[in-house]
């Protein structure tokens, strides 16, 4: 890092927030909450990354997620039929196997970021790839991101629609609750 001390504090500061927001997302008990806790871990990476002078993979990542977890919430609330996507419910499923692999890749992934050797030679700098990039996005390729956005604000919109009123456990200005799981015995 070549900031100084305040971008090593920023540096640090937004790691810790990265890696207690990530936590939170298996932690918490509602699948919107989880969506945003892992929302806050992404704009937190995403700072990380402009901290370390690489703002527009930074930006991106922040701009992309906050509307990917976004969408993912309603969808979940959609689908799952949650009143709102607040109420409890367990939000972790296979434990055992959940630990594992979850081992495992931090494992593997530790392993090659240990032993593999990496490329050390800097790029050739062509010429500032932003502009393009810019123009490009906002020339000819407008009308289709334009297009994109306004499908998905129709999606969202929509979405809220269908499950505002009923949800999966009844009406949701009522308090819904998740019914007991029955289980049958065979005598």
């Amino acid at each position: 890092m070549s900031g100084g001390w305040p971008t090593d504090v920023l540096f640090w500061a937004f790691s810790a927030m990265a890696v207690i927001s990530a936590i939170l997302v298996f932690v918490t008990d509602s699948m919107v909450r989880a969506a945003y806790w892992l929302m806050a871990s992404f704009v937190a990476v995403g700072a990380i990354l402009v901290t370390l002078n690489a703002q527009f993979l930074g930006l991106i990542l922040i701009l992309m997620m906050a509307g990917e977890m976004t969408i993912m919430a309603i969808f979940m609330v959609m689908f799952m039929m949650n009143p709102a996507g607040l109420n409890p419910m367990l939000m972790v499923h296979q434990h055992r196997t959940a630990i594992l692999s979850g081992v495992g890749s931090f494992l593997a992934l530790a392993t090659v970021g240990l032993f593999a050797e990496f490329p050390d030679r800097p790029a050739a700098i062509v010429g500032p790839a932003i502009v393009p990039l810019g123009q490009e996005l906002l020339g000819t390729s407008m009308l289709v991101f334009e297009s994109a956005g306004v499908a998905l604000l129709a999606v969202m919109i929509g979405a809220i629609a269908l499950v505002s009123h009923r949800g999966r456990y009844g009406d949701a200005e009522q308090g819904s609750e998740e019914p007991p799981l029955e289980v049958e015995t065979s005598q």
